[in-house]
C-alpha cells in the first residue's frame, strides 16, 4: 500500500511592518521643542546682556530639532 500525503498550502507570513512613530512621542517631543525654544526667547528678553550667547544656544538647538524631526520622519517609512 502506498500512503498519500495531502501538502495543504502554507499560510503565507504577512509583510513585516516598518516600525512605525507613537504619536504620544511625536507630541512629548514637540512639547518640549517649543517649552525649549520658548524659554530661550524668554530669556533673551529678560537678559539682554546673555542675547547673544543665549540665541546662539536657542539656534542650535531649534536645527538639531529640525534634524531630530527629520530623522523621526525618516524612521516612520
Amino acid at each position: 500500500m502506498s500512503a498519500t500525503i495531502d501538502q495543504q498550502p502554507q499560510p503565507q507570513q504577512p509583510a513585516p511592518q516598518p516600525p512605525s512613530t507613537d504619536p504620544v512621542l511625536l507630541l512629548v517631543v514637540g512639547i518640549v521643542v517649543v517649552l525649549v525654544l520658548g524659554a530661550t526667547g524668554y530669556l533673551c528678553v529678560v537678559h539682554r546682556s546673555l542675547a547673544g550667547p543665549i540665541g546662539a544656544v536657542g539656534g542650535v538647538a531649534s536645527a538639531l530639532a529640525a534634524a531630530f524631526g527629520v530623522a523621526l520622519a525618516l524612521r516612520r517609512r
